[in-house]
């Protein structure tokens, strides 16, 4: 189980990191506005809304509500006029982006390992 245990410290370690704490910290702030979380809510909702519909168009499937992305370009300039808000959308990416990186890493980590026959 050593790399369950790892794997347990290595969430620990995120969990303590400066960009989770930043993070959190900044989504808690905000949350606790039910006007704020709403509106971040409603965006982070149209962000996936407008994910999926570009996934659609790459794989050549009809799509509808293009407007979408004009809709959540313009939620977006509304709220980084707000710096809270903006403060939290600039952390969440940071966070996102380390995570990723992680994911990255590992990957390559474990690539090595099955080049080199050693699993």
């Amino acid at each position: 189980m050593q790399v369950y245990d790892t794997a347990n410290k290595l969430a620990e370690e995120i969990r303590n990191s400066e960009a989770y704490l930043d993070y959190k910290n900044s989504k808690d702030k905000l949350f606790a506005d039910p006007e704020k979380k709403k509106m971040i809510e409603e965006f982070e909702k149209l962000k996936q809304e407008v994910q999926i519909m570009e996934v659609k168009q790459q794989n050549k499937q009809p799509i509808d509500e293009e407007d979408k992305k004009v809709k959540l370009a313009k939620l977006y300039n509304v709220l980084v006029e707000n710096k809270d808000i903006k403060q939290y959308l600039h952390l969440t990416k940071c966070f996102t982006i380390l995570i990723k990186l992680l994911a990255i890493h590992l990957k390559m980590l474990l690539i090595n390992l099955i080049m080199k026959n050693t699993i």
